[in-house]
């Protein structure tokens, strides 16, 4: 039998969130050993669905999994958390062995003190254990900072090739198949990286339009060219100040570096020329919610920029809820987390009146607290399931205790312990709520939700709300990223000399 481990953890890390992702998140998210892995994700469409499946396409393969987090995006992991699951999988890898391969479930930009490259070292840690002879397959995220750390440590890079990212499944099926040519000798994988100096706004990410699809469509005409095994382009992740922050593009051909360093820069000069309109902004939060009014038809979706709990925000704005009172917008869904008011709801039972101030309690960022009077009108544990399309191809999902309240002026709150992002519609179903029948529903995201939301919209609107995920890069300020790179320098050019 030819053994695999697969054992790893999945963070995306906000450095401009102010809630640390410390060792009691992580466990409190479940850090899963053995086969509790393998029944959490083996059915969804996830990295770890696609590498159970690859390796049970041959006889004699064995995919054992040892260890496996993921967490919610937020703040920088600490020490502790990063030693405590670092340690426990590279004893799990070291004491479970030999393995003839490891495949490893990772993010790409996971921020850690005292590691900024937290996968990268955690990729780096492995390959010291398993020695130069063992081959890694490495999965990561399209909005991973991809360092030379985990290209040069790996022997298989592969990345999501879609946001919303529909294909986590299929890519890692990619990575685990070639991982396994590699094993038996059928291949002789080489990689290149290239990173020019240009970001890509969240707001342009969306792979399914331009100028994204332009660039992905280049991307598609390398993959034809003889000898390629892979090719990635990677958006990154402009909330992470860190020095690889930003665009990079990843090729793997079997045995032809100067075929891989041709086409990564082949592509980074067509990234480079498509700069400017990989960089625009949304729309003011009064004119969105305006024109949101005046649809003939609903839902309108607005997306709150500003509060993607995908991205590390805390899921408890208020701005665009204060906005549509003043403006005297009714018919409005939203999700906030908000614990304390969840445990209010409960305290006086469905049916119960309640006057509470909800959101806004995170850090001063996102909005005042929201006071509403209304009616509970359902209460859930949190738990619910989506069998059809998601981003990163998750299948289960916890909010924590939920409520759902119906505002005497005209909202529809469904308050959350945990921050959740619209992933799933269940997450209002579940509560008794259908999104299709509101006029204006509220999406705590900003590509994540498409898969959900899409199917059901009249009309979507990126708003362009404040908060550690605004579209405003302008606002933050970067200590750690690599300079110069575009737009944030208007200096930047490339090739840089």
């Amino acid at each position: 039998m030819i053994r695999i481990a697969t054992a790893g953890f999945q963070h995306e890390s906000n450095t401009f969130s102010t809630v640390p992702a410390n060792l009691d998140q992580f466990i409190r998210a479940g850090i899963l050993e053995g086969e509790a892995i393998r029944t959490e994700y083996a059915t969804s469409q996830s990295t770890l669905a696609g590498f159970f499946a690859a390796c049970a396409e041959v006889a004699d393969v064995e995919l054992v999994p040892l260890i496996f987090a993921r967490l919610t995006p937020m703040g920088t992991i600490t020490a502790e958390a990063i030693s405590h699951i670092m340690d426990r999988a590279i004893a799990a890898l070291r004491d479970n062995g030999p393995w003839d391969a490891i495949l490893l479930p990772q993010h790409g930009a996971a921020v850690s003190e005292p590691f900024p490259d937290a996968d990268g070292e955690f990729v780096r840690r492995v390959r010291e254990l398993v020695g130069p002879d063992v081959p890694i397959g490495l999965a990561l995220d399209m909005h991973g900072n991809i360092s030379h750390q985990m290209v040069d440590n790996a022997d298989i890079t592969t990345v999501y090739q879609t946001t919303p990212h529909i294909d986590a499944y299929e890519q890692a099926l990619l990575c685990a198949r070639l991982t396994l040519r590699l094993v038996r000798g059928e291949i002789r994988p080489c990689s290149a990286l290239a990173m020019p100096p240009v970001l890509v706004n969240i707001l342009n990410q969306g792979t399914s339009d331009r100028p994204m699809s332009d660039l992905l469509r280049v991307a598609d005409q390398h993959r034809t060219r003889p000898g390629v095994l892979s090719l990635s382009v990677v958006e990154g992740y402009p909330y992470s100040d860190v020095a690889e922050m930003g665009m990079s593009f990843i090729a793997i051909t079997d045995n032809d570096p100067a075929l891989a360093e041709d086409i990564v820069n082949r592509l980074a000069d067509a990234a480079w020329s498509m700069r400017a309109a990989l960089n625009t902004c949304g729309t003011p939060i009064d004119e969105a919610l305006l024109r949101a009014k005046a649809a003939p038809s609903g839902p309108v979706v607005l997306f709150d920029v500003g509060d993607n709990v995908g991205g590390g925000s805390p899921g408890d704005s208020t701005l665009i809820l204060h906005a549509a009172r003043r403006l005297s917008v009714s018919g409005v869904l939203q999700a906030v987390a908000d614990a304390e008011a969840v445990q209010a709801c409960v305290a006086v039972g469905v049916g119960g009146l309640i006057s509470i101030a909800v959101g806004g309690k995170t850090d001063g960022r996102h909005g005042a607290p929201f006071p509403i009077s209304g009616t509970v009108t359902a209460l859930s544990d949190g738990h619910y399931e989506e069998t059809g399309p998601t981003h990163a191809g998750f299948r289960f999902f916890n909010d924590g205790p939920s409520a759902a309240i119906r505002t005497e002026d005209g909202f529809t709150i469904v308050l959350i312990t945990r921050p959740g992002g619209t992933m799933s519609l269940q997450q209002f179903r579940t509560l008794g709520i259908e999104p299709k029948d509101m006029p204006i529903l509220v999406a705590k995201g900003v590509h994540s939700p498409r898969p959900a939301v899409e199917p059901i919209a009249s009309e979507m609107i990126w708003v362009a709300t404040p908060g550690v995920t605004t579209a405003d890069l302008s606002t933050f300020v970067y200590r750690h990223r690599r300079a110069p790179l575009y737009p944030l320098d208007a200096g930047a050019s490339w090739p840089v000399a």
